[in-house]
């Protein structure tokens, strides 16, 4: 689960710095995604273990996939929360 949650961290702080500022979220988007698709693999490994009669360990692996969407959204609501702060402090207010 560390290395997950690595990868993720990684992953998001140089979307973030490819950011740039836009106004968009797409840096955002990108990193829940990903996030979600690492979660989709641990849950097929836990449909796996499931399968193979290792209930708990199925559960423990349904709780990290969990856990890793969890862990996604809130970097991806991060990531657009700075991008926001970043281009509201870069844009100049409206001519009057």
């Amino acid at each position: 689960m560390k290395t997950i949650q690595t990868l993720l961290a990684v992953a998001s702080l140089s979307l973030l710095a490819a950011c740039g500022g836009q106004g968009d979220d797409a840096a955002g988007d990108a990193v829940a995604e990903q996030a979600d698709a690492t979660a989709d693999a641990i849950d097929e490994q836990a449909d796996m273990a499931d399968a193979a009669g290792n209930e708990a360990t199925a559960e423990s692996l349904e709780a990290q996939a969990d856990a890793t969407r969890e862990a996604g959204e809130a970097q991806e609501e991060a990531i657009d929360e700075a991008d926001v702060v970043t281009t509201d402090a870069t844009t100049p207010p409206p001519a009057q």
